[in-house]
């Protein structure tokens, strides 16, 4: 029998999702997955929710992945709340929530083998955090195969890492959908994050700029500017205006690959991160013309 929505079955093992799976992967129903890190908020939410429209099955995992944390104490003070987590994606509407221990994932620790994302994994966010993305594509392909959905939805809000699944989706051929879903933000404009818990009630409010120059940003695209560093100029001049907010880059790429421009003439995204106190924070807009 299918497990109900309202359940919410909390499964631990790769054996007792298999098991749990092997009835609806026989009779053909679609299996919707939504891979987290744990600290569920609203943006995990609009995922799942978009998911339980879509499939039969939802599948939620809650796996705080030690591979992708090149900073220790980022990785310590991350939230961790199974009871809490459980109970939102049962609120959401999932069917299934998959909360593997490390060494579940890792028999052994980390393996040698592990999937190097290449040129799209060295820049911007890479580039901040070496290996990172090594350790998200390593972990991203080995829930898929663990969980062999029919299709895996992911955020906007972390752009590059939905650039890098799709690609590693497409170049090892792997038999599932990418569903991009798009940022949710509070009604100031700020992207609904998981860091977002560590700020201040001032960092909270100077965050906001983030999203403030990604919209000076796309105001100039729609302006017609096709200079790009014209455009990241106003990126940049609406962020440092706030002195709260140390600024690590604003960008403009070519939209799904992440390709520095000089010249305007397509869709592009404007990429921004910057710190605010202790707290990094990313942020992202696509701009279709």
């Amino acid at each position: 029998m299918e497990p109900a929505a309202t359940d919410c079955e909390l499964v631990e093992s790769i054996g007792g999702l298999d098991r749990l799976l092997a009835g609806p992967r026989r009779r053909g129903s679609r299996i919707g997955f939504v891979p987290t890190l744990g600290g569920l908020h609203g943006g995990h939410g609009s995922l799942i929710e978009t998911a339980r429209r879509d499939n039969d099955i939802v599948v939620v995992s809650v796996f705080l992945n030690p591979t992708q944390f090149e900073d220790p104490r980022d990785l310590a003070r991350y939230p961790r709340d199974l009871a809490a987590d459980r109970s939102f994606t049962a609120r959401a509407g999932a069917d299934v929530m998959f909360a593997p221990s490390v060494e579940e994932v890792y028999p052994g620790g980390p393996g040698i083998v592990t999937v190097d994302p290449g040129v799209l994994g060295s820049v911007f966010e890479g580039a901040a955090r070496p290996g990172h993305f090594r350790g998200v594509a390593t972990v991203v392909t080995k829930l898929l195969a663990i969980v062999s959905p029919s299709s895996a939805y992911f955020g906007e809000k972390d752009y590059q890492q939905l650039v890098i699944v799709r690609q590693l989706v497409a170049d090892l051929s792997l038999p599932v959908g990418i569903v991009a879903c798009p940022t949710v933000r509070d009604p100031d404009g700020l992207a609904v994050s998981t860091r977002n818990a560590f700020l201040g009630p001032e960092e909270r409010r100077a965050a906001t700029v983030l999203h403030r120059a990604l919209r000076a940003g796309k105001d100039a695209v729609r302006a017609g500017t096709s200079d790009a560093n014209a455009i990241e100029e106003a990126m940049r001049a609406t962020a440092e205006a706030e002195s709260a907010v140390a600024l690590e880059y604003a960008s403009v790429v070519a939209d799904g690959r992440l390709e520095p421009l000089s010249t305007v003439a397509g869709d592009v995204a404007l990429l921004i991160a910057a710190r605010v106190g202790a707290v990094r924070l990313i942020d992202n807009l696509r701009v279709v013309r």
